[in-house]
This record gives C-alpha cells, sequence and structure tokens, in this order.
C-alpha cells in the first residue's frame, strides 16, 4: 500500500514569522503535536511541542518570538510512492512521529504513527 493512500490532505502550516504563542495556540487548537512550517509553500522546517518547550521556553524565549528561532530545519521527508512498509521503517529509524510527504519540497501531505497503526490493524481485521 502507498503512503498516499493514508495520507491526512489537509496539512495545517504556519509561516516562519509566526510567533510561538501562535504556533503554540494552533497545535493546541488542532491537537497536533507537530507542524509544518512552510514559505511560499515550500516546507522548510517542522516544530514540535518538546522544541516548543526545550528551544522556546527553556530558553526564556518571548512568547512573541518568530517560529525560526527554533524549527527544525532538517526535516525527514517522505514522497506520494513511499509504500507504508518504507514509511514506518523510516519514522523508526529517525525516531519521528510524523513525516510530511512532499513533492518538490511542497507539502502534499503528513502521515502519523497512529495513522500508520490504523492502517495496520485494519489490515489484520
Amino acid at each position: 500500500m502507498k503512503i498516499e493512500e493514508i495520507m491526512t490532505t489537509d496539512v495545517e502550516m504556519c509561516k516562519p514569522e509566526s510567533t510561538l504563542q501562535e504556533v503554540a495556540s494552533k497545535m493546541r487548537e488542532i491537537n497536533v503535536g507537530s507542524i509544518p512550517i512552510c514559505e511560499d509553500g515550500q516546507l522548510v522546517g517542522i516544530v514540535t511541542d518538546r522544541d516548543i518547550v526545550v528551544r522556546g521556553i527553556a530558553e526564556q524565549l518571548p512568547s512573541d518570538a518568530p517560529i525560526s528561532e527554533i524549527l527544525s530545519d532538517r526535516v525527514i521527508t517522505g514522497t506520494e510512492n513511499l509504500t507504508v512498509e518504507k514509511a514506518i521503517e523510516l519514522m523508526t529509524n529517525h525516531k519521528i512521529h510524523r513525516l510530511p510527504i512532499v513533492v518538490n519540497k511542497r507539502i502534499i501531505g503528513i502521515v502519523s504513527l497512529s495513522d500508520l497503526a490504523i492502517n495496520e490493524i485494519s489490515e489484520l481485521e
């Protein structure tokens, strides 16, 4: 099975100039632990709730600091042709919970560990 069959295509994103407060509020609002950061439609990084705590709050950055100050710019990504098995392997090897799916650096979807677990369970039934 290809990852495009189970990925979420309605991906919420923020811009590099978004503030820590704005990103944290959006993450709470949509109940996610990370959010892709895009500029001009291209993926430039990702921010996790841990990034906000460790690189933001613990470093005493103000809540209006731009998220670009703490984002992870070495993002592990996949393509829509990636198999579910390869996605699981990639996420396990890199210890990540969410995998942005991109085409030409443009995010077209995202898949989470829970998406993969639900898929695996439904295939067992």
